[in-house]
Order: C-alpha cells, then sequence, then structure tokens
C-alpha cells in the first residue's frame, strides 16, 4: 500500500506503517463510539423508556399495523393485545450494566458511518484512483443498508420475538418475569443482526471484485439460498408461517439486488478489460 504524502508523491509504508495507521484508525472509531456512547448513557429515559421499552407496550406501531390485519383477516388478535410481562433485574448492579452496554451499543449503531469512514480512510490509500471514483458511494450506501436493517429490526423482527415468548405459557402456573439482560439481548441481537444482514449486497460487491462469486454462482444456488433464509427467518422469529414469510421477504430481495450488482461490476470489468486491449 502506498501513501500520498504533501508533495504528491507516493510513499511505500512497512508493515510496522501499516499496523501504527490501523491503530489511530481504531482509536478513533472507538473514541467515536465512546462518545456518543456517553450521549446515550446521559439520555437514559428515553433510550430506555421509549426506545428499548417501546416493543414491550400494546401502543407500539408493529402491533397495531398486525393488530389491524388481524381484524380484517379474523385471525388471531394477540398482537391487539401486546405483550404480557414484567421486566425484572435479577443481580445487584443489573442495571447499571445493562445501562452501561446499552450506552456502548447505542455508541456502535449510531456511530456506524464513522467507522466506515474510518475504515474507508485505511483502505482506499491502495487503491487506484478510477477504484476510489468507482467506490466514492460506498460510505453512503452501506451505512444507508445498515439503518434499513436496523430498522426492519427494531419494528419488525425484535416485536414478532417479544409478542410470542413474552405470551408463550407451559402452564398458567408460570409467570413471565423476564430479565432485563434476557430482553436487552433479544433486541440487540435482532437489531445488530438485521443490520449487518442487509450489509449483503456490499459484501457481494466486494465478493465479486476479488473474483470470489458471479452472477452465475448466485443464481445456480439461488435455491439453497433460499432455503437458508427461511431456516434463519425460523430462528429468529417465532415459528409460525406469517412471521418467517414476512422476514424472508427483504432477505430474498436483498439476494436478487445482489445478483443484480454482482452482474453490472463484471460487465464494468469486462468494459474496463476492452478499453486497455484496444489501447495496446
Amino acid at each position: 500500500m502506498t501513501k500520498q504524502i504533501g508533495t504528491g508523491e507516493n510513499e511505500e509504508m512497512s508493515f510496522l506503517d501499516h499496523l501504527e495507521e490501523l491503530r489511530w484508525h481504531l482509536i478513533r472509531a472507538v473514541l467515536a463510539v465512546m462518545i456518543i456512547g456517553i450521549v446515550a448513557f446521559i439520555a437514559k429515559d428515553f433510550i430506555f423508556d421509549t426506545i428499548l421499552f417501546g416493543p414491550k407496550k400494546a401502543d407500539f406501531p408493529t402491533y397495531k399495523f398486525f393488530c389491524c390485519i388481524s381484524k380484517s383477516l379474523g385471525m388471531d388478535e394477540s398482537f391487539c393485545e401486546g405483550p404480557q410481562f414484567r421486566i425484572q433485574s435479577r443481580q445487584m448492579a443489573g442495571q447499571f450494566s445493562a445501562h452501561i452496554w446499552t450506552s456502548i451499543w447505542a455508541g456502535f449503531i449510531i456511530g456506524f458511518p464513522y467507522i466506515l469512514w474510518e475504515l474507508w480512510r485505511f483502505i482506499s490509500p491502495g487503491l487506484y484512483e478510477k477504484e476510489r471514483n468507482n467506490s466514492r458511494g460506498f460510505i453512503l450506501i452501506a451505512s444507508l443498508l445498515f439503518f434499513m436493517g436496523v430498522l426492519f429490526g427494531y419494528y419488525v423482527i425484535s416485536p414478532l420475538s417479544i409478542n410470542f415468548l413474552a405470551n408463550y405459557q407451559v402452564s398458567k402456573e408460570v409467570f413471565n418475569d423476564i430479565d432485563l439482560a434476557s430482553y436487552i439481548s433479544t433486541i440487540r441481537a435482532s437489531v445488530i443482526s438485521c443490520g449487518l444482514i442487509f450489509e449483503l449486497p456490499i459484501l457481494m460487491y466486494f465478493l465479486t471484485k476479488i473474483g470470489i462469486v458471479t452472477p452465475e454462482f448466485l443464481r445456480k444456488y439461488r435455491k439453497i439460498a433460499i432455503v437458508i433464509v427461511l431456516i434463519l427467518s425460523a430462528v429468529i422469529t417465532p415459528p409460525d408461517v406469517a412471521s418467517q414469510i414476512v422476514v424472508s421477504i427483504p432477505i430474498i430481495i436483498l439476494y436478487e439486488l445482489s445478483i443484480y450488482i454482482s452482474k453490472i461490476v463484471l460487465k464494468r470489468e469486462a468494459r474496463k478489460l476492452r478499453k486497455e486491449k484496444s489501447k495496446k
């Protein structure tokens, strides 16, 4: 990798220089997460009462939406009641620990574009100018996909999971008093996993660029991919067909979008090769 210096020339960097450069990018990314985390720590009431505990309230938008659908189709109206459970903390430092870790995760989610920016600043000096120009929208697109996944996880996966698991009973003798850490973990897993899954088109773009994936490969294994998507949907959602379909549809759309992106990348590469050959 080369690094641009003030005179416009390129300076070769040693392995230790790369490590030093990476270290400072990581430090800045961690500092950004910590600063945003401190703000989230201060905004405790909003983070917990409005955001985290939103999906356990009967007036949450998702429950209202599914309640209307259930009524119109004459189906089970459990969504209209919302989840029925109480949250408790069974450890001395449980609430304080939850407060700290939730603030850190909030810092990571909100600071995700800046983390990508620092990653891009580390990688971009090793790219050709044309490659940098072609990847100029990487941070914006990757951030939008991540936040779309986060919103999908928060407004779809989390309430579906919480409503099912909180209302599920093996016996009327057992009451659902959910531990605070367990509740937060459910929401965090749903939000973060969906945010990362929605990065699939970006991943396929880079895998195509380095020659690991092709559109033909993605089409060939489409059926296997759909089966995997359905299995993932069954794992992260309640065991009912409607919830699995709701979760599967956007992931399948992302997979089809990845095929289209892979096709475009290969066309550009082929066009670039033809231009280089014509110059020779």
